[in-house]
């Protein structure tokens, strides 16, 4: 009967950089997915959110990044 392998120091810090190592890629696709997103806008988004307190921009805006960062997540995880 094979028993399961205890979990090791060595594997732990290995799948806790790895872990690392997805946040940031996640981080780094959604940036540039928002940054694509402003650029095809017909606006500024980050000075119509902050300078002129446009919320309508700062809803869409928001919504992207969520429905994009959705998306990332499921096609980090497998």
């Amino acid at each position: 009967m094979p028993t399961n392998p205890t979990p090791t120091l060595e594997s732990d810090i290995r799948i806790f950089i790895i872990s690392l190592v997805y946040a940031a890629v996640g981080m780094v696709l959604l940036y540039i997915g928002y940054k694509v997103f402003d650029m095809l806008t017909p606006t500024d988004m980050q000075r119509a959110i902050f300078e002129q307190g446009n919320r309508a921009v700062a809803i869409i805006a928001g919504a992207f990044i969520l429905g994009l960062a959705i998306i990332i997540a499921a096609a980090i995880a497998g």
